[in-house]
């Protein structure tokens, strides 16, 4: 390969499948890639700022040791709030394992870039300056989940919803190899299987979790039904929702967009927000470029 030839890694959104990108970034550089050009959507854009800041190792360590019981303290619930998560915990973190509050894109290595939704247009919004943390939050406003961010009057939620995989931003940026990670290529569907699997069941997954420190509106939000008639519960059905409407929008994009290198690691056991199933994300984010080896090292050796 021609080392003047620019590498763009895209990291795309996926929310607790995201802790992948951990796993692909590590095994990248374990065969001499390392990108020039790093733009991340939604948890994309997490991993993406915290590898750059050269942060991700301790990053690494600490999402490995998450527990459940310690994964729901970054939620509450109160009718007065946007959204579920605790954005003061959620600040805190960030701050010790993506970068500093004051960080600026231009303090960055690399070159790197994040999106985002405008509310009301629908339109994409790339970050390229400015307060990188203020990008991520952007990035990963997800509806319900947390509240809007406003920038520049206008107001911004995950980049999920419009360029799940931002290939176009790092050709964008002058990246002429593309590397992306689809963390959704295999989930349409497996959410709902899934609990259909343990119906009659308590499940132990982090939406029960939840219920259980939210007891005053768990009826509302986490009531279980019994019958294949009867409807899901809210968060089972914005899990599915969000599944579908990344899956399809990803395959769009890439229809039109389509990376040099495609990494679609196997996610589909990982939960909507399992986030303390790091370690098993990582893990199949390095196997999943061993099983790309052959193909990545043809590609890269066309250039």
């Amino acid at each position: 390969m021609n080392d003047s030839i620019k590498v763009g890694l895209a990291l795309g959104s996926g929310s607790s499948r995201g802790w992948a990108h951990i796993g692909i970034i590590q095994a990248l550089s374990e065969i001499g890639i390392e990108p020039d050009i790093v733009c991340g959507c939604s948890i994309g854009s997490v991993v993406g700022a915290s590898y750059l800041a050269g942060n991700m190792d301790a990053l690494e360590q600490w999402v490995c040791s998450l527990t459940q019981t310690e994964l729901v303290k970054f939620f509450e619930f109160n009718l007065s709030l946007r959204g579920f998560v605790d954005g003061a915990r959620l600040q805190t973190f960030f701050t010790k394992y993506i970068c500093e509050e004051n960080t600026q894109f231009n303090d960055l290595p690399k070159k790197f870039a994040t999106v985002s939704t405008d509310l009301e247009t629908g339109r994409e919004i790339w970050f390229t300056e400015g307060q990188v943390l203020h990008s991520v939050w952007a990035s990963i406003s997800l509806p319900g989940l947390f509240p809007p961010i406003q920038n520049q009057g206008r107001w911004l939620v995950d980049g999920g919803l419009v360029n799940p995989v931002p290939v176009s931003v790092c050709r964008a940026l002058g990246a002429e190899i593309v590397i992306a990670v689809n963390l959704n290529a295999d989930i349409v569907g497996k959410h709902s299987i899934k609990r259909k699997r343990n119906e009659g069941e308590e499940s132990d997954d982090i939406f029960s979790t939840i219920k259980k420190s939210m007891k005053n509106y768990s009826g509302l939000f986490f009531k279980r039904t019994n019958g294949k008639d009867s409807p899901p519960n809210l968060l089972d059905a914005i899990a599915s929702s969000m599944n579908i409407t990344q899956d399809r929008i990803t395959r769009s994009r890439m229809a039109g967009e389509p990376p040099d290198i495609l990494l679609s690691p196997k996610l589909a056991h990982i939960g909507l927000l399992e986030f303390h199933r790091a370690k098993e994300a990582i893990q199949e984010g390095k196997d999943c470029v061993k099983r790309m080896l052959s193909e990545i090292k043809y590609v890269m050796a066309a250039y």
